[in-house]
């Protein structure tokens, strides 16, 4: 049986005026996670918020109670270099850290952002270094990567080197709002093929529309922003999304 659904609306689509509040609603109306944006603005070309504003909203949702349990906040890190960011993101109340793997082969290994080196990282050195700091691990690929790149890091004998989720872009990083790319849905099969207990999560355009297909290829991770945020009963739209995939499981 593959991983039960996991349901993470993306803040990106909160009221930024009232956040606080609107993350504790959504874990009210039945979400697991929270889906955390970071965008620097670099590795991307927009820019969200940073560890202070993480920090901020920590206190209005119970820290989770166990590994993937309701509170979790998933930090999405669409930045350059994502090991100078594990340390601060920890303190703010991050629990799993998702960097993207094309970040990963092109930064350095400076473990803070006051550090400066020219030693290059790896996603296996970053992921090690997560699960180090305590964290869970996350590795993201962009539409345009191939989902190869992924089989050796996955197939690692060094458990500290295995991530504990891979996120699958549905659309380009960067913005909200974008319609979703079922062209991404096979790097998801081939992954549930290969790995039936891996939390495989999905990001872009998902909601009662697209969840079928996405829930169809063994997504049990799903990130939702203005479907959940923007629909008149929240609590709705999230059993629906949680339904979905719950009945694909085998």
């Amino acid at each position: 049986m593959s991983p039960p659904a996991i349901i993470a609306p993306s803040i990106l689509s909160a009221d930024f005026a009232a956040l606080g509040a609107a993350c504790s609603d959504t874990i009210g109306h039945g979400a697991d996670w929270l889906h955390i944006d970071i965008m620097d603005g670099h590795f991307v070309p927009n820019m969200t918020f940073g560890a202070p504003v993480v920090t901020k909203i920590r206190p209005h949702v119970a820290r989770p109670a166990s590994r993937n349990a309701k509170g979790t906040f998933d930090c999405h890190m669409m930045i350059a270099e994502p090991k100078k960011w594990v340390r601060d993101f920890k303190a703010a109340g991050c629990d799993l850290y998702c960097f993207h793997y094309e970040a990963a082969v092109a930064s350095t290994a400076a473990t803070s952002p006051a550090d400066s080196t020219t030693e290059k990282t790896s996603p296996k050195d970053l992921i090690r270094f997560i699960h180090s700091e305590g964290l869970q691990a996350g590795i993201a690929l962009k539409p345009e990567t191939p989902v190869d790149v992924l089989w050796d890091i996955l197939a690692s004998e060094e458990k500290d080197e295995v991530p504990d989720m891979v996120l699958i872009m549905t659309v380009h990083p960067g913005f909200g709002g974008q319609k979703f790319m079922a062209s991404e849905l096979p790097k998801v099969s081939a992954l549930r093929a290969r790995y039936p207990d891996l939390n495989i999560e999905v990001d872009g355009g998902l909601g009662e529309g697209t969840i079928d297909e996405a829930a169809d290829a063994g997504a049990n991770v799903i990130v939702a922003g203005s479907a959940v945020f923007g629909a008149k009963d929240p609590a709705d739209v999230i059993a629906k999304l949680r339904a979905a995939v719950e009945r694909r499981r085998g």
